[in-house]
């Protein structure tokens, strides 16, 4: 089993900037990949950035080159600097962690730009 909690959220002006953590706690040995999701209303939960175990980064194409997934593996912690935000990035974002074929989730942090 692996638990997960996000952190960071917020109300931020378009080209503002957050950063966002997700802590993992429990079987963290076997988990392989972490990435942040984001669900706006109405909307499907869509992948933002992953980062594996290797520290391999991968970036939906409407954020590459504004947000950085990172991690602290001492920590067991991963973050997204999220930087030039936009008001279409305003949704829940989520954390996921993959170990051994199994997704957990966390319970999401809301993230809202807007002037």
């Amino acid at each position: 089993q692996v638990q997960v909690v996000e952190s960071g959220g917020g109300l931020v002006h378009p080209g503002g900037s957050l950063r966002l953590s997700c802590a993992a706690s429990g079987s963290i040995f076997s988990i392989n990949v972490m990435g942040w999701y984001r669900q706006a209303p109405g909307t499907q939960r869509e992948l933002v950035a992953a980062i594996t175990s290797g520290g391999m980064p991968r970036y939906s194409e409407s954020v590459k080159g504004r947000f950085t997934i990172s991690r602290d593996s001492a920590k067991n912690t991963v973050y997204l600097q999220m930087n030039s935000l936009k008001p279409e990035d305003t949704a829940v974002y989520y954390c996921n962690a993959n170990a051994g074929g199994k997704g957990y989730w966390g319970q999401g942090t809301q993230v809202t730009v807007s002037s």
